[in-house]
């Protein structure tokens, strides 16, 4: 598993219906549905936090739970298969998975669907991972 197969499986999961809290490509993604999906089609299945709201002042912990899902934190530049959490606004939070140095798959809530594209310059990058490579 690479960290090109996760920005793969993401791709996959591109129109997928945006649903708060959805973690089923059936019925809907949020961010973190979309993450869960892609770990899952790679062979990493997880059970990611649920129950938070679109703005919130405590977020899950994501480093803890990237240590559990195989992922490294990171300072390299952004590349396919990275893992990145953004701060659109005061109060928000959201993943996206790069599919290049500038393109992401995430779960666009205005947009109501799973989209592909680059993200706002205006949104802080917050933390990155990046899947750890697993010893043969």
């Amino acid at each position: 598993m690479t960290d090109a197969d996760l920005a793969h499986a993401a791709r996959a999961l591109i129109g997928v219906p945006f649903r708060l809290h959805g973690r089923d490509p059936e019925t809907g993604l949020d961010c973190i549905g979309v993450l869960q999906a892609a770990l899952a089609a790679c062979g990493l299945p997880a059970d990611l936090p649920n129950g938070y709201t679109l703005r919130s002042r405590g977020i899950p912990d994501m480093a803890g739970i990237a240590v559990r899902l195989g992922l490294r934190e990171t300072e390299a530049p952004i590349r396919a298969g990275v893992v990145v959490m953004l701060r659109p606004g005061p109060l928000q939070h959201h993943l996206a998975i790069a599919t290049t140095a500038g393109r992401f798959v995430h779960a666009h809530a205005g947009l109501r669907r799973v989209v592909e594209g680059p993200i706002d310059p205006d949104w802080a990058v917050v933390r990155r991972w990046h899947l750890r490579p697993r010893k043969n």
